[in-house]
């Protein structure tokens, strides 16, 4: 499907939910941002949930989201249980404001939902010129390193930054060995899972993505990847005044009450303290590339490239709708 036949569909959809025009919009934007970056876990594989938690009435699609000035750099936002893309959108655009203005930007925000890929807004600040760092929890999946229930979330750790050319450095990854969407996508579809990425709920190894999501993931490198999940639970759940510590629920599953998702965006100018950012983060990316390359590299590619290929490439084409989707679709605008 063209995308300019897919948004207004989408938010036509988002509307019949009863957000608003803007909101709508927004999250539309989001959604079809993923599916050009290849992100189909957290794209249109994702609208049925939105749109049947705002039918549950565990998101506000009228929220009257609060914004709290705390100083000229910092704020504090209630997204009032609003969909993710709303409160995300307000979030990293205020912390891009607060940068301009002061150099730094930190924005916490509390009771919001799934927002989709960190990356997508990392890319706004970095736009700006902008260094940014973005942490949000989720539902468990991972247990901590020596439990055996699982509580923390995928936990995506996201940091962007300007590189001096048109292609953005975006390090944008969850935590664990696979992120869940993928798990997600692949269960609705009776596709297997990798090797090695997941346990089922009686601790084996399983490649069953229906059992991996009643069991456990594994995070990278063991208790490392443990210790992140855990560091991103209390930067985004515990200091914002979002659930933490398990207590974020299943998006999918789980319709007793809002998420009350935690998000907190870090943006700061590159100038801070060097004036010439620009030309020694391109020395740096030029040093690491002219390393010798192992047989079958072709380039050593840093974090963003290939998403920006991927962007730039399906942009040009139709997205693709599996069968699933289109009835998804069909259901959804009548």
């Amino acid at each position: 499907m063209k995308i300019k036949k897919l948004k207004p569909l989408l938010i036509n959809i988002f509307k019949k939910h009863d957000l608003n025009n803007k909101h709508a919009e927004i999250s539309a934007d989001a959604l079809i941002n993923a599916e050009l970056v290849g992100a189909y876990g957290h794209g249109l594989s994702r609208l049925k949930m939105y749109c049947d938690r705002i039918k549950k009435k565990v998101i506000n699609p009228k929220p009257k989201i609060k914004i709290k000035k705390i100083s000229h750099s910092i704020t504090h936002i209630d997204a009032n249980n609003s969909i993710g893309f709303v409160a995300a959108d307000i979030g990293i655009k205020k912390a891009i404001d607060n940068a301009k203005k002061t150099g730094i930007g930190l924005v916490a925000v509390k009771n919001s939902g799934h927002y989709g890929l960190s990356g997508y807004y990392a890319e706004q600040a970095v736009k700006k010129n902008l260094i940014t760092m973005i942490y949000t929890n989720a539902p468990p999946a991972v247990a901590p390193h020596g439990a055996l229930k699982s509580l923390f979330g995928t936990n995506p750790i996201c940091f962007g930054t300007p590189t001096g050319s048109k292609i953005p450095f975006i390090l944008d990854t969850s935590i664990s060995m696979i992120n869940r969407g993928k798990i997600r996508v692949a269960a609705r579809n009776n596709q297997k899972i990798p090797e090695g990425v997941a346990l089922d709920k009686f601790g084996k190894p399983t490649t069953n993505a229906k059992k991996a999501l009643q069991g456990i993931q594994l995070p990278l490198a063991s208790f490392r990847g443990s210790g992140l999940a855990w560091m991103v639970d209390i930067l985004s759940g515990v200091l914002t005044g979002g659930n933490h510590a398990g207590r974020v629920k299943d998006p999918f599953e789980d319709f007793s009450g809002p998420q009350n998702i935690g998000h907190l965006f870090i943006t700061f100018k590159t100038t801070l303290f060097v004036k010439n950012y620009n030309k020694r983060i391109k020395d740096n990316i030029k040093t690491i590339k002219k390393l010798p390359k192992i047989k079958g590299i072709k380039e050593i590619m840093y974090p963003g490239q290939n998403k920006y290929k991927r962007f730039k490439v399906n942009s040009k084409k139709e997205i693709k709708i599996s069968e699933i989707i289109k009835k998804d679709l069909e259901n959804l605008k009548k």
